[in-house]
């Protein structure tokens, strides 16, 4: 029986739009997006930034910024975040916006004059607001940082500087991802592990690579003649797999832009699937070897049929393990070091974790949001800018809905026998032997 969700785990901020995408900006700070479209509603469109730590009993989420993006929803986005600078890929309607997310850190003397007040508007000329600047600074024996507009002490030399981050947001370069006449709109965009790529896909069903940061056209492969729903690339950024509403999952070889393999399977109880979600995990301590995760759903209305998360052999396109999950599933996330999946469910807004490899569930939280959950992100282990958040869990899932809502669930580490009950057992049972063998005259 998989444990249920912790009493410090649930909400972590609540938004004042609906929420369609998140991502890591960095191993600290996580980004997610959303809006209520074009209509006068009064729903902004844009996104927010959240810097997450574990305070001792419980994550927070700290807002650090918030950049609204006038009419236009971002419905999907990915992130590059490398030594230099972060990129923001932002699926805006039939375009793919770019912005620029740099870093800045203040310490010292510079606190003050360069951080915003918590709750404050101020728009700046890119159509910034400015609410809070965040510490980077919350590892075990430092000085817990404050807000920076609280009253500043005089230094020591004894005192270290204290250093807060915040983000700057420029807006780039902007391209067309999608061509359909009626209403297009680009459905989903992942860049590649090394950097080097782009992929897109909507609703003309073509998948297109572009060089990456350029965002120049590299290939337009007509995938599919239904909408795209996901995309991803391999870890080794040599294939990328595309699913859509026509029924089929096919793996490319981007280099030769060609079919390398078909997602080919029986569904159960002759039910017709359609895949929903697609993912590339890594195999703990194989860097060469990759799980292919997918997600697929009954079509229409098929009576007592169950959602599916299946695994996939990408290199023989061959079903290794499939779990049938009570409703449809929505959401779909993989650790960054391969080892926990999670799922999200379209009616109960439930969200599970399970072990990648056994597809074993560990960590089930039902009802965890008011409507569909929208999209998944672990919390990363495996991180070049910085330590991880770290807490009392084995690993941790945020998720977001159209509630408005980001939430945490954490799995808490499973117990497993101390290492002297270990020995003591091993130490018993050949006394015992030993016994049972002289007793019988052996």
């Amino acid at each position: 029986m998989a444990p249920t969700r912790k009493p410090t785990d649930g909400l972590l901020a609540r938004v004042n739009f609906p929420l369609y995408a998140i991502e890591m900006v960095t191993s600290r700070h996580v980004l997610v997006a959303g809006g209520g479209g074009a209509s006068k509603t009064g729903v902004a469109n844009g996104f927010e930034i959240y810097e997450i730590h574990h305070d001792g009993d419980k994550y927070v989420a700290d807002e650090v910024i918030r950049h609204e993006t006038g009419p236009t929803v971002v419905m999907n986005c990915a992130v590059k975040n490398d030594e230099k600078r972060t990129l923001l890929m932002a699926g805006q309607e039939s375009h793919c916006q770019m912005y620029l997310v740099n870093t800045v850190i203040d310490c010292g003397d510079n606190l003050g004059a360069n951080a915003a007040s918590p709750g404050s508007n101020k728009t700046d000329t890119e159509g910034l607001r400015k609410r809070r600047s965040i510490s980077q600074q919350r590892t075990s024996g430092t000085t817990p940082s404050v807000p920076a507009d609280t009253e500043k002490k005089p230094s020591t030399g004894n005192q270290p500087q204290r250093k807060q981050i915040r983000f700057e947001i420029k807006t780039a370069d902007s391209v067309q991802t999608d061509f359909t006449e009626a209403e297009p709109l680009q459905r989903v965009v992942r860049i590649s592990p090394n950097g080097r790529l782009m992929a897109t896909g909507g609703m003309d069903g073509h998948l297109r690579v572009w060089n990456f940061p350029k965002m120049t056209l590299r290939s337009d492969i007509p995938a599919h003649t239904k909408e795209i729903d996901d995309v991803d690339f391999s870890p080794d950024s040599k294939h990328i797999v595309s699913i859509a509403k026509d029924g089929l999952g096919v793996i490319w070889l981007i280099n030769q832009d060609k079919e390398s393999k078909k997602l080919v399977w029986n569904p159960p109880a002759n039910c017709r699937y359609l895949l929903k979600r697609c993912r590339y995990g890594l195999v703990e301590g194989q860097k060469d070897k990759f799980r292919l995760f997918t997600l697929a759903n009954p079509f229409a209305k098929a009576g007592k049929a169950k959602g599916l998360l299946q695994q996939w052999d990408p290199e023989a396109g061959r079903l290794t393990g499939v779990v049938e999950i009570d409703e449809s599933l929505a959401a779909l996330a993989v650790r960054d070091d391969g080892r926990f999946v999670a799922v999200g469910t379209m009616f109960s807004g439930s969200v599970s974790i399970y072990i990648a490899f056994s597809l074993q569930r560990v960590l089930h939280v039902p009802n965890a949001h008011a409507m569909f959950v929208t999209g998944l992100e672990f919390l990363p282990v495996t991180n070049f800018d910085g330590p991880s958040v770290t807490g009392d869990s084995e690993a941790a899932v945020l998720s977001i809905s159209v509630d408005n809502r980001i939430c945490v669930h954490s799995l808490p580490y499973r117990h497993s026998l101390p290492a002297w009950v270990a020995i003591f057992a091993i130490i018993f049972i050949l006394f015992m032997t030993f016994c049972f063998c002289s007793y019988v005259g052996l």
